[in-house]
């Protein structure tokens, strides 16, 4: 069963919100944008509304009337998680149960921690440092609300994101894509050669627009279906090809720098706290999303070949 209002109200237009806006008014739907600046995405048939999302009666107005409202939020860095996350997502939560919409939230794997096996949607929450805790601990509360017949909610759980409407700051991957793509050496915080999971940008779209509109999701989380695991070295390769540039070079930098630079910089320091997911497998298995929702992820030689011409462009670097 889908939900029947014809209103889908996104908040945050970074790359999967603006990806969302898109699929959904090709879907047919009339979609709401809110950004603190009511930043314009250009995308015909998309409302963009300036509101501060953490001002949870101001949200609430804006969302009044949807079906499906979609936390696509990312406030700004890692240092800054733990002081603005908990009042942006209490407010997203309060507006959604108070609109009666569906709470449809793009999350990530950091409330698994540490794993050795491939991650499931059943696999435990089990954080290793406090960007999963808080991960983890903002699901808690919007199970509990739902639980308590509050609210509907579902998460959809992604791996490090690929795809080339990804800006150099938001990731691993594409700050070292940058460096192979000018033809330079890489320089690599952790072991380039472990497999590891990356999920494209439109395939999170994909499954939050599904998932946010058929309710034998909610209630529960769900892995983003990705394509088979590739290591850090694999992917520079494959995109170093795509678009005829030299061999990638890549340069791990010594554990023990880290972990002293972490001392005195803060972001590295957040850096770190997140790198075992590249020093040893890191796979997300989202099999079961397909089974039951038939999503299946996106190409990867041509996801590959449209982010490498993206991703060169912008290095700078003339492409054939």
């Amino acid at each position: 069963m889908t939900a029947s209002s014809d209103l889908h109200v996104i908040v945050g237009a970074g790359p999967v919100g603006v990806a969302l806006a898109d699929r959904l008014v090709r879907d047919g739907h009339r979609v709401r944008l809110l950004t603190r600046a009511g930043r314009n995405p250009g995308i015909p048939g998309v409302e963009p509304i300036a509101v501060d999302a953490s001002d949870s009666s101001a949200l609430t107005a804006r969302v009044a009337g949807a079906s499906v409202l979609y936390n696509c939020a990312n406030p700004g860095s890692y240092t800054q998680w733990e002081k603005l996350w908990p009042p942006l997502a209490a407010a997203i939560l309060s507006a959604a149960e108070r609109s009666g919409a569906v709470l449809a939230t793009a999350s990530n794997l950091y409330g698994y921690g540490p794993v050795d096996a491939p991650m499931t949607r059943r696999t435990p929450l089990q954080p290793s440092d406090h960007k999963g805790a808080l991960r983890a601990r903002m699901w808690q509360q919007a199970l509990a609300a739902h639980e308590l017949g509050r609210v509907r909610v579902t998460e959809v759980r992604s791996s490090d994101y690929i795809g080339p409407t990804l800006p150099i700051s938001s990731g691993l991957l594409a700050h070292y894509a940058d460096a192979t793509l000018r033809g330079r050496t890489a320089t690599v915080f952790a072991d380039p050669d472990q497999p590891h999971t990356w999920t494209a940008i439109d395939d999170v779209a994909a499954t939050l627009a599904v998932l946010g509109q058929d309710e034998r999701a909610w209630g529960s989380a769900w892995i983003t279906p990705s394509n088979p695991p590739a290591t850090v070295r694999e992917v520079l390769r494959g995109l170093a090809e795509q678009v005829g540039a030299l061999e990638p070079q890549v340069r791990q930098v010594p554990g023990w720098l880290l972990r002293t630079g972490a001392i005195t910089v803060p972001l590295l320091r957040e850096v770190t706290g997140v790198l075992y997911q590249f020093e040893a497998p890191f796979i997300a298995d989202g099999s079961e999303t397909t089974d039951v929702f038939e999503i299946t992820p996106s190409p990867w030689h041509p996801l590959l070949a449209e982010t490498a011409q993206a991703w060169s462009e912008r290095a700078g670097k003339a492409t054939p």
